[in-house]
């Protein structure tokens, strides 16, 4: 199952309020095969936050089953960060297994 550019941007909400009061863009290049293509642009260009936003979006869609990588073409989410994400995923889906049914995690 595929993901459109608009199911994209409605899952990166939050972040996209930020976005809308920097002059931030969010531009879907491509979803082909749940590779999604993005690029921060307009008040994102040469902001300091940028990986920081980045990193917010890459876990968002990372959480979606229909998304297999995201993939930042001006390079906004350095490879430690991507790293860090994807061990914080790791543990919370280790830890949801863990535990039983009706516990709160």
């Amino acid at each position: 199952m595929s993901i459109s550019a608009e199911e994209i941007l409605a899952e990166i909400g939050p972040v996209q309020e930020i976005l809308d009061a920097h002059d931030g863009v969010v531009t879907v290049l491509d979803t082909s095969e749940g590779n999604i293509m993005l690029s921060l642009d307009g008040g994102c260009n040469g902001c300091s936050s940028t990986p920081m936003t980045a990193m917010q979006i890459y876990y968002s869609l990372k959480k979606l089953d229909t998304v297999n990588d995201v993939i930042f073409v001006n390079g906004e989410l350095p490879e430690y960060m991507r790293t860090f994400i994807n061990q914080k995923m790791e543990k919370e889906a280790a830890e949801s297994t863990d535990k039983g049914p009706g516990e709160v995690i």
